[in-house]
């Protein structure tokens, strides 16, 4: 089954960071990515953009409208996703637990996907 481990921290604390010490966690997360990679479990990976860069669809209004920024106003941010594919939650936590090693703070949602294909999910 694959999951994603959403990656949530404080992005004006990551957005702080100098090169340097951004280079230095993303060398750290590597290390992580290059093992799990090695056992044919990774997938995607994905580095968003500041929160600054968002625009949101508010679909509970009609009609629709679109905003800049993100959806929600909170302390912690979604700031990059993985997909991993793991026999079970305790294999993904695993990973999880590896990620947040080399990146403390911050915190790691982990989430079965479901996938879909012509509008139906796939085995």
């Amino acid at each position: 089954m694959q999951y994603a481990i959403l990656c949530y921290h404080d992005e004006n604390v990551v957005c702080a960071w100098t090169k340097e010490q951004d280079a230095a966690v993303m060398a750290k997360l590597s290390v992580v990515h290059e093992k799990v990679a090695r056992q044919g479990k990774l997938g995607p990976v994905a580095r968003l953009l500041p929160t600054t860069a968002a625009t949101t669809l508010r679909k509970d209004r009609e009609p629709p409208i679109v905003i800049d920024g993100p959806f929600a106003e909170t302390k912690e941010q979604l700031l990059g996703f993985y997909i991993v594919d793991a026999e079970n939650l305790d294999e993904v936590l695993a990973v999880a637990r590896e990620l947040a090693e080399a990146n403390p703070g911050g915190a790691y949602e982990i989430r079965p996907v479901g996938t879909f294909k012509d509008g139906k999910q796939a085995p």
